[in-house]
Parts: structure tokens; C-alpha cells; sequence
């Protein structure tokens, strides 16, 4: 059987390629300017006689002897130390991650088998919590962190973030385990599984992609975020984003923007590695309505 693409005329086929092709160009555009620019001095990627100069880079081979310099990533991450900011990234991301999955799942389980009527309201309440900006929510958070003297720690903006983003990983796990037949649960039991055990071994398994889509956004929650560790960590302690803005900082010192678009393009490569590397599970969870049997 022939391919039904195939059968495309040859200029459809073509206008169908070039709006993917201008697509792609445009979403990858910034990234790619921006790391291009990296390796580049101020004053050719900023420069305002001529837009060619962050191409070609005169300026930083008059500095450096060639077009390219890893100055802005020396900078960056030697005499500003931004390796720190990384660690307290991964910290912060995966201890996120690894709660919010863990309470997700057991309340998104729980809350999908139950019969009782107050399950509608307890999502309903998460919701509307889940949709107050976090600013307000952090504010409310500020005052007892400096009376227990535990502002400014990781644990504690942990403990924010997971609040925050609880809601939200109930409601998405809640959908997923409702797409999966209470027969399953059933058949294990019969089988001498406990309830717990049914979960762990035969409703786990089945739902692992919406478990890693689920885990995904919560990472970019927590990878992202700017408010709430910009307000709740002090500055030998901040992750990323906030490090990122301090290199700009209120005042503009020669050299320091790029030691912001080297962070930036720093903290961009690992999130390309890491939807590249779970794109099946993602767009499995994404698309989970049934469970094939």
C-alpha cells in the first residue's frame, strides 16, 4: 500500500515543509542567538553600529584573538561561582519532584477509588489554591519563617514549592488513575495482593507515563521558578534564576550581562537533554485515556 503522504501534490508537500521548517526556525531562533552570543564579548553581541558584529565578533578577536571566548562562562561559573547555584538547583528540583510524586500518587489514588462525596470539593479547593499567584501565598509564609529563623534554607523553600505545586500534580494523577479500570485493583486483590500492594504492582506500572509527565512539570516548576526562591532564599543559598538576575543586578557593569546569557544558556541545555530523553513517556502520558488490555 502506498504511503498516503506520497500521494500529497509535490506543492502541498512543499508549503507543508516550509511552514514546519519557518516554525521550528523561529521557536529555535532565540536559543540558538543566545548561545551563539555567549561566546561572544558586550560589545559585539550588544552592539548597536552594526547587528553583524555578534555574526563575526571584531571586537572579540581584537580582545582575545579570536571570534570566540569562553569569558562569559569563566566568568559566570568560576568568579561567580554559579556551580553553586546549579547544586542548589538539583537540590531544590529533585527533593520537589520526588515529594510531589510521592503525595500525588497515594492522594491522586486515594481520591479517584473514593466514593464519598467531599473528593469533589477537596480538588475544588486544591484548584483555587493552585490559582492564586504565588507571590500572596509566599507573603503569608514570610513572617513565621523570620520568627523560626528558617528563612533563607533550602528546606524551607522545598516546603513552599511542594505546597504550591501539590494541587496541581493531585488533579493530574486524580484524571490519570480514573482512566484506569477499578478491575485492576480488583484482579490483584483476588490474586492476594494488598490494596497497597495492588497499587505498587499493577496500577503503578500501567500509569507511568502520566507518573513522568506528571514529575516533568513539576520539575519545570520548581527549575523555573522566580518568585518564590527569589523572596525565600538568601544569596549564598539562591538556585539559579535568581543567580541569573543578580549577574544583571540594578547597576551594569562591563561584562557582567554575559555572564548572564553564558548562566542562561547553561541552565537551558539541561532541559533539552531531559525532554529529549523522556519525549515517549511524555507525550504517552499526554495522550493516556485507556488502558488497552
Amino acid at each position: 500500500m502506498s504511503n498516503p503522504a506520497a500521494r500529497k501534490p509535490i506543492s502541498l508537500r512543499v508549503l507543508s515543509m516550509s511552514i514546519v521548517g519557518a516554525w521550528v526556525f523561529l521557536a529555535a531562533f532565540p536559543f540558538l542567538w543566545t548561545m551563539w552570543g555567549s561566546f561572544k564579548v558586550e560589545g559585539d553581541f550588544f552592539s548597536r553600529a552594526d547587528w553583524m558584529n555578534a555574526l563575526t565578533g571584531p571586537v572579540t578577536e581584537r580582545q582575545f584573538g579570536s571570534p570566540f571566548t569562553l569569558d562569559g562562562y569563566d566568568g559566570a561559573w568560576v568568579q561567580e561561582e554559579f556551580w553553586r547555584a546549579v547544586i542548589n538547583t538539583v537540590i531544590v528540583t529533585i527533593s520537589v519532584v520526588l515529594i510531589s510524586l510521592t503525595l500525588g500518587t497515594l492522594g491522586g489514588y486515594a481520591l479517584a477509588r473514593s466514593g464519598f462525596k467531599y473528593t469533589f470539593w477537596l480538588l475544588m479547593a486544591a484548584l483555587v489554591f493552585r490559582a492564586m499567584p504565588h507571590v500572596t501565598l509566599v507573603s503569608g509564609y514570610l513572617l513565621p519563617f523570620f520568627q523560626l529563623n528558617i528563612w533563607g534554607h533550602l528546606p524551607t523553600t522545598i516546603i513552599v514549592l511542594v505546597a504550591i505545586n501539590q494541587p496541581f500534580t493531585l488533579w493530574m494523577l486524580h484524571s490519570f488513575f480514573l482512566s484506569i479500570p477499578k478491575d485492576l485493583d480488583e484482579a490483584a486483590m483476588v490474586d492476594g495482593c494488598t490494596r497497597f500492594q495492588a497499587f505498587r504492582l499493577a496500577i503503578i506500572p500501567v500509569m507511568w507515563p502520566g507518573v513522568v509527565t506528571t514529575g516533568l512539570f513539576s520539575f519545570l516548576l520548581a527549575y523555573n521558578d522566580f518568585t518564590v526562591t527569589s523572596m525565600l532564599l538568601s544569596q549564598e543559598n539562591q538556585t539559579m534564576i535568581p543567580k541569573i538576575n543578580a549577574f544583571l543586578g540594578s547597576t551594569q557593569e562591563e561584562g557582567r550581562v554575559m555572564y548572564a546569557v553564558a548562566a542562561v544558556v547553561s541552565s537551558i541545555v539541561p532541559l533539552f537533554v531531559l525532554i529529549l530523553f523522556f519525549q515517549r513517556q511524555i507525550v504517552s502520558g499526554l495522550t493516556a485515556g485507556a488502558v488497552k488490555g
